[in-house]
């Protein structure tokens, strides 16, 4: 280029780009831009240069798309997104001059490595959510969130990169709106899958995966094609995490699981929210007996809202009655579960002296094993917060519709211990429920107070069995059917 050149003029290593940046070898090629190093000549500084391909340069779509890129990344200065430093045209072919980060992207990492240790993994997971956070914050969904486009450097810092696809969330301009799929399909967030409007909860659900694959060394869905990949996130749960990495904390196993549901509002309600709940897992890592135990064996936890679990997973109940209209019926009236969408606090909050014990909500307990019951928001009940709900509830009866005996919301002692009390709260007063006892956190549970209706607030008195967890196990549901558990504490 060395000057100018025609539209049509192949790049290559020691071309000068607008009389500044002489190329010194390509990194690395997309579907929309090729990236090069390259030195800025003006600053003896190294740099990396993104340019658009040449059969789009003339198509005002993705130019104005590449454009847009410039302009809003160049609105983000954090230290995990890198850094826009200049943007122009030389001779035809647009480009951008981004920060040199020197490493390699985490895709690289994970081929190299495989499956990270569960603290690298949330090292990374919580970089990357902080920047999304940050650019969310700021008005824009990055919409192609992948390890491609996390850049680690010699030091260990993580980098988001690539905004190539990003909108602005107040901006509509008829670039990438409903209707066209962007993104890569192993990531792909299932409303983006539909061509469907993409929001803070698609990059979720795509860091979510990516998370998925630090912990495993896989992508949750593969398939030998875009189309089949994405048919997938739209119609498929995930494998159990817990099954692939049995080491991986209940709460991060839970995180992950949130992060994955189908639909974007059972996911965190903000990206800040992950982060947040992300660093609780962190926490936890040291918090030697308590959350970090994992759950081996515990019924499998669908990460899926309940509704979506449904329609495939009562296909014998259809048969038991005759047909899919009278199991479409029942479906409306299945059990599912829920919570509150803020982030949550440490586990252990309810420490306190004079025999206050801390509990940790880790899942729920259904013998009858039904595996639309999910338990994404369990951490809610024992997070020192009451506005935030862990929640089951059915809309046909006020019982469980005779599907179920009951449904237990499951609590870890970190360790064996004998409790004396055990107090629930509830924004729905009315439900009956009982504590059991059990040294596993699948059961079998053994009853350990005698049952009582709740109130607002509700002690328990126990009988004193000695175990390490607990379950409130609920066996009526109060007027208007939608049990709540906003906080429990106990004390020894």
């Amino acid at each position: 280029m060395a000057g100018s050149s025609s539209p049509g003029r192949a790049v290559h290593a020691n071309d000068v780009i607008a009389d500044r940046y002489e190329l010194t070898e390509l990194v690395g090629s997309g579907g929309m831009s090729m990236v090069y190093s390259a030195r800025d000549r003006l600053l003896d500084r190294r740099v990396a240069l993104k340019i658009l391909h040449d059969h789009y340069a003339d198509d005002r779509e993705y130019v104005e798309r590449f454009r847009r890129e410039a302009r809003l990344v160049a609105q983000l200065s954090h230290p995990n997104i890198v850094t826009v430093i200049d943007r122009g045209e030389d001779g035809g072919k647009q480009f951008i001059v981004f920060e040199f980060v020197d490493g390699e992207n985490l895709k690289q990492l994970i081929e190299d490595a495989g499956a990270l240790g569960v603290k690298r993994a949330l090292e990374i997971a919580i970089a990357c959510a902080e920047a999304l956070a940050f650019a969310h914050a700021n008005g824009l969904v990055h919409r192609d969130v992948k390890p491609q486009n996390v850049l680690i450097d010699t030091d260990g810092r993580i980098k988001v990169t690539d905004f190539g696809i990003a909108r602005s969330l107040d901006v509509e301009i008829g670039v990438t709106q409903t209707g066209t799929v962007m993104g890569t399909s192993s990531y792909l967030s299932p409303e983006q899958a539909r061509g469907q409007t993409v929001t803070e909860a698609s990059d979720i659900y795509s860091l979510g995966v990516v998370l998925w694959e630090l912990l495993t060394g896989e992508v949750p869905f593969a398939g030998d094609n875009f189309v089949a990949v994405a048919l997938l996130h739209i119609n498929e749960q995930p494998p159990s995490l817990l099954e692939r990495r049995p080491d991986a904390p209940p709460r991060l196993v839970l995180a992950v699981e949130r992060a994955l549901a189908k639909e974007p509002h059972d996911r965190f309600p903000s990206m800040a929210a992950f982060t947040e709940e992300l660093r609780h897992c962190m926490q936890d890592l040291d918090r030697p007996g308590d959350a970090q135990d994992t759950l081996v064996g515990m019924p499998a936890v669908a990460p899926a809202p309940a509704r979506t679990q449904a329609h495939r997973s009562r296909w014998p109940l259809v048969l038991a009655l005759g047909g899919l209209l009278a199991v479409v019926a029942i479906v409306a009236g299945l059990l599912s579960l829920g919570g509150s969408g803020g982030g949550s606090p440490p586990a252990g909050s309810g420490r306190g002296a004079g025999g206050a014990k801390s509990l940790h909500a880790v899942g729920n307990y259904d013998p009858d094993g039904s595996p639309d019951t999910h338990a994404n928001t369990a951490s809610a009940a024992t997070d020192g917060d009451p506005s935030t709900t862990w929640y089951t509830q059915i809309y046909a009866t006020p019982q469980f519709g005779g599907l179920k005996h009951g449904l237990g919301l499951v609590l870890d002692a970190g360790g064996s211990t004998k409790l004396k009390q055990l107090t629930v709260q509830t924004p729905t007063p009315g439900f009956q429920a009982e504590i059991e006892a059990s040294d596993s956190p699948k059961g079998p549970f053994s009853a350990d107070s005698a049952p009582q209706t709740v109130s607002s607030s509700t002690t328990f008195t126990l009988s004193g069995k000695h175990d390490r967890y607990y379950v409130v196990w609920i066996t009526k549901l109060p007027p208007g059917g939608k049990a709540e558990i906003s906080e429990i504490t106990a004390r020894s």
